[in-house]
């Protein structure tokens, strides 16, 4: 599950560029990699773009290059894991910090960042578990456990995904009238075409995460059925699982 935007403002890298069109490209890489988000989605796109080849069944399972790639995915896997240690502290955070306006949104509140939190707090032990610090034999309801947890999660987060499109409709819709009125009146609207720029951009990158939450919900829901039903073809899931990758990598990037 992909972090959610948190109001903990994380601190800035050193040789950060007020104005991100203007960074040099390998300070901007440095600012990047220093993210534990970034390193996380560079893996995550390596083990999915993995997947794609061995689902595909490009190359025959008979080769020596299949093992390796099956057993190079499977780390990777374990690897990214690694990288969700004290994760739900930011979730915590979400929590306590959150400003709320109604009752509903306190309800999709919880579950987005509770059920991403739990999600996160579970994995610790299910890395634990696979790295054979921890017996195995509870791995199994572990992992179902934080399917569930991350199914929860992304409920919540898609409906207040959804709820903040509505809301920049709304402002956008409110930004149009007001250029307009100011076209009829002959006066300038620069600043107003400034907002509505940004405004649009915000809800580009908010309809993208959204579909990155159902891409990552697609495969959540695989997990809960263990892998069983229409939406759980294996080359499907890969294809998910990169695109979110994909989206994350983008939005990680230009945050940054």
């Amino acid at each position: 599950m992909e972090p959610k935007t948190s109001p903990i403002s994380s601190s800035q890298p050193k040789h950060q560029n007020p104005n991100p069109k203007n960074k040099d490209f390998l300070i901007h890489l440095e600012a990047y990699l220093s993210k534990r988000d970034g390193v996380d989605k560079l893996l995550k796109i390596s083990r999915y773009a993995t997947k794609i080849i061995l689902s595909s069944s490009v190359i025959p399972d008979s080769v020596p290059l299949s093992h390796r790639l099956k057993s190079f995915e499977s780390n990777v896997g374990v690897s990214r894991k690694a990288f969700r240690l004290g994760k739900f502290v930011q979730d915590v955070n979400a929590l306590r910090l959150a400003s709320v306006s109604s009752k509903e949104e306190l309800i999709l509140t919880f579950l987005a960042y509770g059920g991403e939190g739990l999600y996160y707090f579970v994995e610790q032990f299910v890395w634990l578990g696979k790295a054979g610090l921890i017996d195995k034999k509870n791995l199994s309801n572990l992992q179902k456990i934080s399917a569930w947890c991350e199914f929860i999660g992304y409920i919540g987060s898609v409906s207040l995904k959804v709820r903040e499109l509505r809301n920049i409709k709304e402002d956008e819709e409110c930004l149009l009238s007001t250029i307009e009125v100011s076209i009829i009146r002959g006066i300038g609207y620069a600043e107003e075409e400034e907002k509505l720029r940004k405004l649009r951009f915000k809800k580009l990158m908010k309809r993208l995460s959204v579909i990155q939450d159902f891409a990552d919900g697609l495969m959540c829901l695989a997990d809960i059925r263990d892998g069983k039903g229409l939406l759980s073809a294996p080359l499907l899931l890969s294809s998910a699982g990169l695109l979110s990758a994909l989206i994350s990598t983008h939005k990680n990037w230009i945050s940054c």
